[in-house]
């Protein structure tokens, strides 16, 4: 992937300023954050400072959908970095694009490896392959699970719910050729951010209806209720990469209906639950405004008999998984993550 010039330098200042020490790090980004009994992770705080310094646009937050596309993909390269990884090949999967992350290290030659199928996150509208590349690589390498994202289509080309349709159709093309692709059937788990959380909650939901036997289901901040009336909302739904304005402008645009906006795909807290479900590790970030639905929606698996762990990284943002390749808190907690993913498929 090409890099500009302007995202090559605003990379290296980035990378620079979030590896300062972090006493310096708080003189810089000023009195700490606190909302909801939770602080605001230094070097996260100094980075939305810097952003709005330069008068840059929250992350995600154009109105345009092109030059937000645009915006997220050099966002996604400042923050992610080059991260090492095995090897990568690119793969079409249910004719959709896809790409294979297998980690460094010895595998056997006879026995199948586990695979952690990705659906990329960016609100239905926005992201992929290329934007969830350094999060990918790393999930791969760290945890020595291969990784297969796929890149499933995007409202307004692809409306509603043609996306879901995509990645159910993955998941049933992955278990029907997990022999080529030396892939062991009993070891296959799905994840997803954002709005891929809610694709790959979704594809588990489907999966246990067909007779799919997945092994895991990792929901990285997952959106679950388009109605979100939540306190996470109203706290953390400014200023914070992620933003309400934003949200409304997915919804208008990618779920017009009021039967949309219903539809059990998205409004996951109203879904009807099968036996089956695979065991879940539910992550959220203290301050995102989609904190609250995504607890919301584990504490639903528990209450359905689901094995669940949860996690709130409280001094997180929405879009943390992104961020491994300045700072230090973000990717702490990937490693974190990926410890878990090489426990439940490893």
């Amino acid at each position: 992937m090409r890099v500009s010039l302007q995202t090559a330098v605003e990379t290296r200042f980035l990378k620079s300023i979030m590896g300062l020490p972090e006493r310096a790090q708080r003189v810089l980004s000023g009195r700490p954050l606190v909302l909801d009994g939770q602080t605001l992770a230094t070097d996260l705080q100094l980075m939305l400072r810097v952003q709005r310094l330069a008068r840059k646009p929250a992350m995600v937050d154009v109105p345009d959908i092109a030059v937000g596309r645009a915006d997220m993909l050099a966002n996604a390269t400042i923050v992610g970095g080059t991260q090492p990884i095995g090897a990568v090949r690119d793969l079409t999967v249910a004719g959709l694009p896809a790409r294979h992350y297998l980690p460094h290290g010895p595998h056997s030659a006879t026995a199948g490896r586990p695979v952690l199928l990705f659906f990329h996150g960016g609100g239905f509208l926005y992201g992929d392959l290329d934007s969830h590349d350094a999060p990918c690589r790393v999930l791969a390498e760290k945890s020595g699970v291969p990784v297969l994202a796929i890149e499933w289509g995007l409202g307004p080309e692809r409306p509603f719910p043609g996306g879901f349709d995509d990645a159910e159709a993955a998941v049933r093309w992955l278990f029907e050729h997990a022999d080529e692709l030396g892939v062991d059937p009993t070891r296959i788990g799905v994840a997803g951010d954002s709005a891929g959380g809610a694709v790959a909650a979704w594809t588990a939901i489907a999966a246990a209806r067909a007779g799919l036997p997945l092994a895991f289901q990792l929901l990285f901040y997952p959106c679950t209720w388009p109605g979100r009336d939540t306190e996470s909302l109203r706290l953390f739904g400014e200023d914070l990469f992620l933003t309400a304005d934003y949200m409304a402008m997915v919804d208008r645009t990618y779920l017009p209906s009021a039967a949309d906006l219903a539809n059990e795909r998205v409004h996951l807290l109203g879904a009807e639950l099968p036996t089956g479900l695979a065991p879940a590790y539910v992550v959220t970030a203290g301050f995102d405004p989609l904190r609250d639905e995504g607890e919301a929606y584990a504490r639903r698996l528990s209450d359905a008999g689901v094995k669940v762990e949860m996690r709130r990284y409280v001094d997180q943002i929405h879009g943390f998984l992104n961020i491994v390749g300045v700072g230090r808190t973000s990717r702490a907690a990937v490693l974190e993550i990926a410890d878990k993913v090489r426990a439940a498929l490893g």
